[in-house]
Formats: structure tokens, C-alpha cells, sequence
């Protein structure tokens, strides 16, 4: 079982699960957790390998399959029927997963610096990583991203949050989740089909250059998503912007909440 913590205020308020992204832990969403706690019921959880989860859960063939069906686990443990899913980074790929697999789960889905497809940049970027994680310490990796990912001096607070939570981690646990990649766009080209059914918010930091292109595109694709830029923020919105991300997740699952009332008197 993962790690997780809950913060509950009534049997009747809404649910919204936070996973957060690779290196990181439930503990990067602390700039959301007093806001989200006024009206919602909270679960924080820590993915396989991360923050106080445990190590050395893989087996072999393992995908991000397996690790959204941890995510249910622990939705099962508190008795949770259906959840708004917020993610951060590779976090939304588990997000975006979890609407798959079991839509009748999912309310909404709010997809922090989404990651849906890589660019040549990134995809060379993640070969770097496969062909040298042997070798070379996995927080010299890890460093090198976020410092590609999130360039700017403005930044560092959320670069410095996520390379201090990576350092919880292990070279074997760092080589599991960086493998999970390998095959990642075909596989999150089928989940933007497979999931154009779920209420889906895309928050993006103006300044994410690696990540938007592809959410712009999917955007305009589907009518039933939407898409907020952030002014002023990286990769991680949630961090460097966290009013904004706050008043824009709070607000999207207000709608959806409202709309699913006016659904059932209807």
C-alpha cells in the first residue's frame, strides 16, 4: 500500500486525490493544501518509490498501469467511490492512466504541466538518461532535467523542491520509473483518445516550453478540454504560481460539481 495522508471534512464534500510527479512526493502540493481543505476532502499519496512509500515494489513488465492501480488501492482502503485527480509532470501520465482504466472513478482531471507527448528535445533528452543510468549517478541525471525543464532563475524554488525530494530516492528506483518512458508516446497518444470523456483542465506555466506545444494542439482537438496558461510560471505551476493554480483547479471542479447536480435534479 502507498503512503498517503487524508485530510476530511465531511462525507459529503468532494474528493481530489493529488499525485504528484517522478522525484518528487505528496509533499509538493503544500501550496494547495490549506486552499483545497476549505471545501474539499483531500488525499495526498506518495507514488511507488517516492517520498514514505516503499522501495522495490517492480516486477517485471511493470507499466504506468500498475502504478495507477496502487492509486485505486488506496481509493479503496478510504472508501472512496469517485475522486477529482489533480497531477503534476509525469504525474498526469498516472492521472491520465487512472481516467482510463477506471473512468467510473474519475470526476475530473486537472493536469499541472502535462506532460501528453515528447518533443525531439525531450526524447533525446530521455535517451541521454536510459543509455548512461547505469553509470552515472541518477542525481546528476536528475539535476541535469530539472535544470532543462525548469531553466530560469525564477524557477528555483520549484527546482530545488523536486531535486531535494529526488534525493530520497535510489540509482535502482530512479532507472524503474526513467525505463517507464521508453515507449511513452504512442502510449499517451491512445490515452488522449481513450479519455476524451472525462472533464479535463490543462494548467501550463506560460514558460513550460517543452510541454505546451502538444497540449495546445490537443486542446483544439477536443471540445471538452481546456486549457489555462499561467502567466509567469515553469513547468511546475503549482509552485511557482500557486494562487492562480489554486483559484483555476478550485473553480474547474466547482463547474463540475454544479454540473453534475444540475445533472441529477434534472
Amino acid at each position: 500500500m502507498l503512503h498517503y495522508r487524508t485530510f476530511e471534512i465531511s462525507s459529503t464534500a468532494p474528493w481530489v486525490t493529488f499525485i504528484h510527479g517522478a522525484g518528487g512526493s505528496s509533499s509538493v502540493w503544500y501550496r494547495q493544501i490549506r486552499e483545497f481543505r476549505k471545501k474539499h476532502n483531500v488525499l495526498l499519496l506518495d507514488l511507488r518509490g517516492h517520498g514514505q512509500s516503499d522501495r522495490g515494489k517492480w516486477k517485471k513488465g511493470d507499466t504506468f498501469t500498475d502504478i495507477s492501480k496502487e492509486v485505486i488501492d488506496v481509493l479503496d482502503e478510504i472508501s472512496v467511490e469517485k475522486t477529482h485527480v489533480v497531477g503534476m509532470s509525469l504525474g498526469t501520465i498516472v492521472a491520465q492512466t487512472l481516467a482510463d482504466h477506471y473512468p467510473e472513478r474519475v470526476k475530473s482531471l486537472i493536469l499541472g504541466g502535462a506532460i501528453i507527448r515528447l518533443d525531439i528535445r525531450t526524447k533525446l533528452l530521455l535517451l541521454i538518461g536510459r543509455t548512461s543510468k547505469r553509470f552515472i549517478p541518477y542525481m546528476m541525471l536528475y539535476r541535469l532535467f530539472a535544470y532543462i525543464i525548469m531553466p530560469l532563475k525564477k524557477h528555483e524554488e520549484s527546482r530545488l523542491l523536486f531535486v531535494n525530494e529526488a534525493k530520497k530516492m535510489c540509482q535502482k528506483e530512479f532507472v524503474k520509473w526513467l525505463s517507464l518512458t521508453r515507449l511513452v508516446n504512442p502510449y499517451l497518444s491512445r490515452l488522449q483518445v481513450s479519455t476524451t470523456a472525462i472533464p479535463t483542465l490543462f494548467l501550463m506555466g506560460d514558460e513550460d516550453y517543452l510541454f505546451i506545444p502538444p497540449i495546445e494542439e490537443v486542446v483544439r482537438r477536443n471540445e471538452g478540454f481546456e486549457f489555462i496558461k499561467i502567466k509567469s510560471s515553469g513547468h511546475v505551476c503549482n509552485i511557482d504560481q500557486p494562487e492562480m493554480f489554486n483559484q483555476a483547479s478550485i473553480a474547474y471542479i466547482s463547474k463540475i460539481e454544479q454540473r453534475k447536480a444540475v445533472i441529477q435534479v434534472g
